[in-house]
């Protein structure tokens, strides 16, 4: 059985003489996550160390009370330890800009980012607003305020 579905418009931004960049898509019948492809001219070279936006050619329409979720792939990450800065980075419902994912080069040699290769993945997800609630005391918990390696290494 396949999950819910959700209705997301999705919208080119940029005309292209040549083949156009592909809209996102999931790769394989049960994926989490649609892979996201590069809207580059010819190939962006990225340092080791080095952050940049790459942009997509896309702007979505996310229904209210979901977001789109950006997260890494994995292979990438592996093989050349490309990430992305932000992760989850998050497209709200609201938002209708161009989706540009923000990389980071964390591996040890130059990285060539080139137009239509898949540089991360778009999950969309439901969202839940908080009514928040001020008060004086919180329940105390086993764990109460143990945090960052509470646990032990």
């Amino acid at each position: 059985m396949s999950g819910a579905r959700v209705k997301v418009q999705v919208k080119r931004l940029r005309e292209t003489s040549g083949k156009p960049i592909p809209l996102p898509r999931y790769m394989t019948e049960h994926s989490a996550g649609m892979d996201l492809f590069a809207d580059v001219e010819g190939e962006v070279v990225m340092k080791p160390g080095e952050r940049r936006l790459i942009p997509t050619g896309i702007a979505l329409a996310i229904p209210t009370g979901y977001e789109g979720q950006i997260r890494p792939r994995s292979g990438l990450a592996l093989r050349e330890g490309i990430s992305v800065v932000n992760t989850p980075g998050t497209i709200d419902a609201d938002y209708r800009g161009e989706v540009g994912i923000l990389l980071i080069n964390l591996g040890q040699q130059p990285f060539r980012v080139k137009r239509g290769d898949r540089i991360a993945q778009l999950v969309i997800a439901p969202v839940c607003r908080a009514e928040l609630e001020l008060t004086g005391e919180l329940e105390a918990t086993s764990r109460n305020d143990g945090g960052f390696g509470h646990t032990g290494p």
